[in-house]
């Protein structure tokens, strides 16, 4: 199953980021190693929040990284929120469909 972490950043994030960003990638980087952080990146134009999807049987990957996630807990993050995300279509979807007829 997937699950997206969403965040919604502070809008002075990106001039407040740059003294928690190694330690949030090298979090990110280690869930992707254990194989529960499959792509992550902020939106872009503009910058104001965050897509991180996860892959497991319950949310709780994603869960715990946000709780330790320094961006958090620097307050970059104004909310976050994470979604059951059913996916259908791709090499890594969780529940692949195919049209019938």
């Amino acid at each position: 199953m997937h699950f997206l972490l969403i965040y919604d950043f502070v809008p002075d994030y990106l001039g407040r980021r740059p003294p928690h960003r190694a330690e949030h990638l090298r979090l990110a980087w280690e869930a992707h190693e254990r194989g529960e952080l499959l792509l992550a990146g902020a939106l872009a134009e503009p910058v104001d929040g965050a897509l991180l999807l996860f892959e497991g049987a319950d949310d709780r990957a994603a869960r715990a990284f946000a709780a330790s996630d320094p961006y958090v807990k620097a307050g970059l993050v104004r909310s976050w929120s994470v979604r059951p995300w059913t996916t259908v279509v791709g090499a890594m979807a969780a529940t692949p469909l195919r049209a019938v007829g």
